[in-house]
């Protein structure tokens, strides 16, 4: 059981399902083409299957080696298990002619899921992910300070502008969305705050400010949070290396040390003999 831990866990095995999976990705991208499978999808649709037992069969390596509980503790495991089922449940979506079978046909869709397997293969991937699920509550009081922001900003839009702009600022939900298209800085100018300025000369008081509240000082809040998550997750991940590291110089010294024993016993053992 270590021997095969060790093997699942060795670059050479991680380096291996990395190579399918870019493989894989590529074949799905190739199976998006009617040309090409028109010519070659044959062969396509079995190397995909080839890729999809590869995955299979390492899901089913890590599940003995980790035992079924032990890989099941890993978010990134759980990831990789719900990516291959539902590739599985897309390949029966080839038998949804078969009545009982029509309702993994919405599966198929699902299938590109499986290019989200490198995220999983790669630790600065795992990195960044990590980072913004740990950002999430910092980013949720921004986005609701965000949405403060916008709720003052169209009720004084639709004060101002809603009887000349009614597309644009007749409500508080159209005032909204039009001030999202200006935060994203999409067209905001010529096409949202030139033409109200030609009506209302001091609209520029309105629009300059929340552009540099929104998609300037509030962005670089959101950045702010992210990259702060970053450095925690990777400095976490450091720590965690090192102790796994130091545990297992300790480990190989033990190892020594009994096999130093072990010697000893012997050598001892053929003296008395």
């Amino acid at each position: 059981m270590a021997k095969l831990k060790d093997f699942v866990d060795s670059k050479a095995f991680q380096n291996t399902i990395l190579v399918v999976i870019v493989i894989n990705s590529i074949i799905l991208g190739l199976q998006t083409s009617p040309l090409i499978m028109g010519s070659i999808g044959g062969v396509l649709d079995i190397l995909d299957t080839i890729c999809l037992g590869i995955f299979i069969v390492e899901m089913l390596l890590k599940m003995v080696a980790y035992k079924f509980l032990g890989y099941f503790r890993s978010a990134w495991n759980w990831f990789d298990f719900i990516i291959i089922i539902t590739s599985v449940l897309s390949g029966l979506a080839v038998l949804s002619s078969v009545r009982i079978l029509r309702v993994f046909r919405v599966f198929r869709s699902l299938k590109g899921l499986r290019g989200f397997k490198m995220i999983s293969s790669l630790k600065p991937l795992q990195i960044i992910i990590g980072a913004i699920g740990k950002s999430i509550p910092g980013m949720s009081w921004t986005a609701f300070l965000l949405l403060i922001i916008y709720y003052i900003f169209s009720i004084i839009g639709v004060t101002q502008f809603g009887t000349a702009f009614p597309e644009w600022f007749g409500d508080i939900p159209k005032a909204m969305y039009t001030l999202f298209q200006v935060m994203t800085l999409e067209s905001w100018s010529m096409g949202i705050s030139r033409p109200v300025m030609e009506v209302f000369s001091y609209a520029w008081a309105y629009f300059v400010p929340f552009v540099l509240i929104s998609s300037f000082v509030m962005m670089n809040v959101v950045v702010g949070i992210v990259v702060n998550a970053i450095s925690e997750v990777a400095e976490f991940n450091k720590k965690e290396e090192h102790e796994e590291n130091g545990t297992a110089d300790i480990k190989a010294e033990i190892d020594a040390v009994r096999e130093h024993l072990a010697k000893l016993e012997e050598m001892v053992a053929k003296q008395k003999s």
